[in-house]
């Protein structure tokens, strides 16, 4: 259904694609953040606010009729680059593990603060059904 665009006169992406094509029903998914279903957050670690950002925007998906591979974009808020850099190797892993080996065209940016003060990350997401 999608079909990953990476262009041999740029930079070899790692671990997202440059850009995404496809065609079928858009879903655009709004922010999530580490909120587990009773409204409390998944910890204080990074790592574990971004799995479960990651399996709130992936809930929202498949509750659509999609899956993992479905999804086209992703964009990551940070509070903290440094904070997400440290975590680098255990949210790759957490990728890895709900995502597989699918790559969309992602962004990430460093932003002030969010919404709800204890959030550390924030994803939102474009899938194509």
């Amino acid at each position: 259904m999608l079909e990953l665009v990476n262009p041999r006169e740029l930079v070899e992406p790692r671990g997202y694609s440059h850009g995404v094509s496809g065609t079928g029903r858009f879903l655009l998914v709004a922010g999530q953040i580490g909120w587990k279903g009773d409204g409390t957050m998944a910890g204080s670690r990074f790592a574990d606010q971004f799995d479960q950002a990651l399996a709130n925007v992936l809930t929202v998906v498949t509750t659509a009729g999609g899956g993992a591979a479905s999804i086209a974009k992703l964009t990551i808020f940070v509070t903290d680059k440094s904070l997400y850099q440290a975590a680098l190797k255990e949210v790759g892993e957490r990728y890895r593990a709900r995502m597989g080996r699918h790559y969309p065209a992602m962004t990430l940016v460093e932003v002030r603060s969010l919404l709800e003060p204890a959030a550390l990350v924030e994803i939102d997401a474009v899938a194509i059904l």
